[in-house]
C-alpha cells in the first residue's frame, strides 16, 4: 500500500475488502517496513541486519532488525485496535523462501542462494515464524480463519538460474524443483498446522505450475495479464485438481483509462473460456485482486483498485449464481 499511516491504510483495506481484510505492507516507511525487512522481522531464530546492499545474515540481531521486529509489533497493535470483533477471515504475508534467498545476503557477502545450509536454515526459520505470526495475529484479531499469503516474485528466475550474483558478471545456480518444492513445503507445512490456509502469490511471468501442484498449497495469486496461452492446459490442471485462482485482473498502477468493474468482468469471464471452460461453476472460490502490490499506485487509486476486486468478486459471484439457477 502507498503511504505512511498505518492506521489510514488499515481503515481503507477494512473498508474496502472487508471479507478478506490483512496488514498492510507501507515500504515508504524505509527497508525496514518493506516486504523483506516486514519478514525478516518476523524470524527470530536468526539475525539479520542492514547494509547498504540490503538485508544480511548475521550472528545476532542487528539495530535494524529490532527496529522492523518493533515497527511490526506496533503495526499489530493498530490491527488488533481497528479490526472488528465480528471477523472471519484475516490475512498475512510473509516473503517465501526463495525469495528472501535471493534477497538477503550471506555475512561474507553475495545471496544466501548460493549457500544451501543457510538458504535452508532460513528457510526452516521462516517456517517456525510463520507459525508464531499466524498465531499471534488470530490471537489479536478474534478472526476464525486465517490466509498465509506466501510471496514469491522471484521463484520463476531462481528457478531458471537467471538472478544475479554480487558482481552482476554472473548468475547463480538454478535450483532444481524438488528442493524448490520441499522449502516451499516447510512454509505450507507450518501455516497448514496451526489450520491456516496457505496461498502462493507471484506477479512474474512463467510461474512453476508443475512444482506448486507439488505442495500442498491451496490456491496461487498471479498476474493474468503474465499467463501465455502455452500455460492454460497447466492452469486448468491446477483448477480441475480442486485448488483455486486468485486472478490480479485489476491495475495495480492507474492506468490512463481506468476500467471499470464490469469491463474487468468480461476480461475474467473471457480467460476463463480461454482455459476451456464455457461456465464460471469454480469462481466463487476465486479472490479477485490487483495484479501486483500496490505501494507504487497513488493513495485514490489503491482505494479505487481494492474496490473494482472486490467488485469483480461479486460480478463473478453472480454470474455463478445465474448459470445455475
Amino acid at each position: 500500500m502507498p503511504g505512511e499511516d498505518p492506521t489510514e491504510s488499515l481503515q481503507i483495506v477494512l473498508g474496502e475488502v472487508g471479507d478478506l481484510p490483512y496488514v498492510p505492507e507501507l515500504p515508504a516507511r524505509g527497508a525496514i517496513a518493506s516486504m523483506v525487512g516486514r519478514t525478516l522481522a518476523m524470524v527470530t531464530g536468526l539475525g539479520f541486519d542492514l547494509q547498504p546492499a540490503g538485508w544480511r545474515l548475521t550472528d545476532a540481531p542487528g539495530l535494524d532488525h529490532r527496529r522492523a521486529g518493533s515497527l511490526l509489533a506496533q503495526d499489530l497493535d493498530v490491527v488488533e485496535e481497528l479490526t472488528p470483533a465480528q471477523c472471519g477471515v484475516f490475512k498475512v504475508q510473509v516473503v517465501g523462501p526463495w525469495t528472501l534467498a535471493a534477497t538477503v545476503e550471506r555475512p561474507r557477502g553475495d545471496k544466501l542462494l548460493a549457500d544451501h545450509g543457510a538458504r535452508r536454515d532460513l528457510g526452516q526459520a521462516l517456517a517456525q515464524a510463520v507459525t508464531a505470526h499466524v498465531e499471534d495475529v488470530r490471537r489479536r484479531t478474534g478472526c476464525t480463519q486465517t490466509v498465509v499469503q506466501i510471496d514469491e516474485p522471484a521463484l520463476p528466475a531462481v528457478l531458471a538460474g537467471s538472478i544475479a550474483t554480487a558482481s552482476g558478471f554472473g548468475r547463480h545456480r538454478s535450483v532444481r524443483a524438488p528442493e524448490a518444492a520441499a522449502a516451499l513445503g516447510w512454509v505450507i507445512d507450518a501455516a497448514t498446522s496451526v489450520d491456516a490456509v496457505p496461498v502462493l502469490h507471484c506477479c512474474a511471468p512463467s510461474i512453476p505450475w508443475a512444482v506448486l501442484r507439488e505442495t500442498e498449497l491451496r490456491a496461487v495469486s498471479f498476474d493474468l495479464a503474465t499467463v501465455r496461452p502455452a500455460e492454460y492446459d497447466v492452469v486448468a490442471g491446477w483448477v480441475d485438481a480442486g485448488r483455486e485462482l486468485w486472478p490480479g485482473v485489476v491495475p495495480s498502477l492507474e492506468p490512463d483509462r481506468p476500467p471499470s468493474g464490469a469491463e474487468l468482468t468480461r476480461r475474467l469471464l473471457s480467460w476463463w473460456a480461454d482455459l476451456g471452460h464455457s461456465d464460471v461453476e469454480h469462481l466463487p472460490a476465486t479472490t479477485v485482486t490487483p495484479a501486483c502490490g500496490l505501494a507504487g499506485a497513488s493513495p485514490e487509486w489503491a482505494r479505487t483498485a481494492l474496490e473494482l476486486a472486490a467488485q469483480v468478486t461479486q460480478n463473478m459471484s453472480a454470474e455463478q449464481g445465474r448459470m445455475t439457477s
